[in-house]
């Protein structure tokens, strides 16, 4: 008899905890057809409930919901007060104000390396006395092995700023503006760069008359080819827009730092007798360091990657958890291996399954399930106190990525959500909590693919923004 009232008991508990849960199908009806979702709200008191699921156990593209995977193990590896370190250092001695050997500079792969930094380095050379250079001027870019791109990067994007290489020499972004002014109607546009960047930039872009019928001026579109640090705009911009600012990748980094470096030596008078040459094995054998430079502290960097969606950030942490993890240079290969290690290990998440191609998400060829991105919710969630993660998240109505975003940024989800934002074409993504009127936060994961508007008169994201606001609605209070 006993046995009978406990089955009963947990059958009744079973099934009042599915009635509890919020059903999806219904607000599904709002987004285009085709679209494909993955949803999956639970409690995170210790003790899970699932408030809603829908297709969770699903893979599909992460987009820069990525970035959640990456920061935790880079957390849990490298610790909040790690830096990024680029250092100067020689093999050989200092004598009458020259250095009789190479200077040699251990590039890190920092992120947040600019021109400013590097001109203080080399200030610091001067104050020691450098003056000359007996050999060559060393870049030491071991740190990372293979390429700088990931597997799955959109080809059409690589010279967008967004993807920027994650190379070892990084310096301002691997960016760099240009601008792009219209002509007379039949003319030619005119392009311009800063005389500091070292790049060349030309082109062959037409003006074409505003709103021409012309199919010939209807589908000519601006484009850009690069080779190396080459670059050249083709295609068409209309008479009567305005002076355009574009952004482009740095092709490559490590021939951009060179010039910068040789640049900034020569401004300073310090001369070498050798050359500028690259190092891709580690040096070896005893050296000085004559300065360093350091960036601000892991915690500082994953705020401003989870916040601004910094892919640059996310992409050079991912491949230096490779090199950490394994002692060894850095490659997408052993970074993605080493996250899943990572948290297999320091947070009992399995992540086997899963593909994991780069550390920000641009890679077509990541897939992750919203159950698997659950979990690492909610060991966020419990370890929140040691980890301070939650507080990194986008905020909205209030900052990052989610500031403006129209689902979430009035009442009642103003301030009362913080998730990471995660974007590329046909998805719309979010990964993170909800924090209720009485001070507890659930956790929530929407993947949705395949996602193409076929409303009119509005704007592409405004059935997405809609599906948010109405369905996130029901676990607000």
């Amino acid at each position: 008899m006993t046995n009978i009232k406990v089955s009963f008991f947990f059958i009744v508990t079973f099934f009042s905890c599915l009635l509890s849960a919020q059903p999806v199908e219904p607000y599904i009806s709002s987004l285009p057809k085709g679209s494909d979702l993955s949803i999956l709200v639970q409690t995170v008191d210790g003790n899970p409930k699932t408030l809603a699921k829908y297709k969770s156990d699903q893979f599909k593209q992460p987009a820069s919901t990525q970035k959640v995977i990456t920061a935790l193990a880079a957390q849990l590896e490298l610790g909040d007060n790690f830096r990024f370190i680029t250092g100067m250092y020689t093999n050989g001695s200092l004598n009458n104000k020259q250095l009789s050997g190479d200077l040699i500079i251990k590039l890190s792969g920092d992120p947040t390396f600019n021109r400013a930094r590097l001109k203080n380095m080399i200030t610091a050379l001067r104050q020691k006395g450098v003056e000359k250079i007996s050999g060559n001027v060393i870049l030491d870019t071991s740190i990372f092995a293979s390429h700088d791109k990931a597997e799955g990067w959109s080809w059409n994007n690589l010279t967008a700023c967004y993807n920027a290489p994650a190379s070892a020499a990084t310096i301002d972004d691997n960016c760099f503006y240009a601008t792009i002014t219209p002509g007379k109607t039949g003319s030619k546009a005119s392009i311009s760069v800063s005389s500091s960047i070292p790049v060349m930039v030309s082109g062959d872009v037409r003006t074409i008359a505003a709103n021409s019928k012309d199919l010939n001026d209807k589908y000519c579109e601006l484009d850009v080819s690069a080779d190396k640090n080459r670059y050249h705009l083709s295609g068409c911009i209309a008479s009567n827009a305005d002076k355009t600012p574009l952004k482009f990748a740095v092709m490559d980094p490590t021939e951009y730092f060179s010039t910068i470096l040789k640049n900034e030596l020569k401004q300073q008078n310090i001369t070498y007798n050798g050359r500028v040459v690259e190092r891709k094995q580690k040096t070896s054998g005893g050296l000085t360091l004559l300065t360093s430079s350091q960036s601000a502290p892991l915690s500082e960097l994953l705020t401003v990657m989870l916040k601004k969606s910094n892919n640059l950030y996310a992409d050079t942490i991912f491949r230096t958890l490779g090199a950490h993890y394994y002692n060894v240079s850095g490659t997408w290969r052993n970074g993605g291996d080493a996250v899943k290690q990572i948290l297999r290990k320091k947070a009992g998440i399995d992540l086997e399954n899963l593909v994991i191609a780069d550390g920000s998400g641009l890679s077509r060829l990541n897939l992750v399930s919203a159950n698997k991105l659950m979990e690492i919710l909610q060991y966020i969630s419990l370890h929140n106190n040691q980890l301070a993660f939650i507080e990194k998240l986008p905020i909205a109505g209030v900052d990052g990525t989610l500031q403006n975003r129209k689902s979430f940024n009035q009442a009642p989800f103003k301030e009362a959500v913080m998730a990471k934002t995660g974007y590329i074409q046909g998805s719309y993504n979010l990964a993170g909590f909800i924090q209720k009127s009485d001070g507890r936060y659930i956790a929530f994961v929407q993947l949705l693919s395949g996602y193409r508007a076929d409303s009119q008169g509005e704007p592409k994201n405004g059935a997405i923004m809609r599906f948010e606001s109405e369905f996130y609605r029901n676990f607000i209070n």
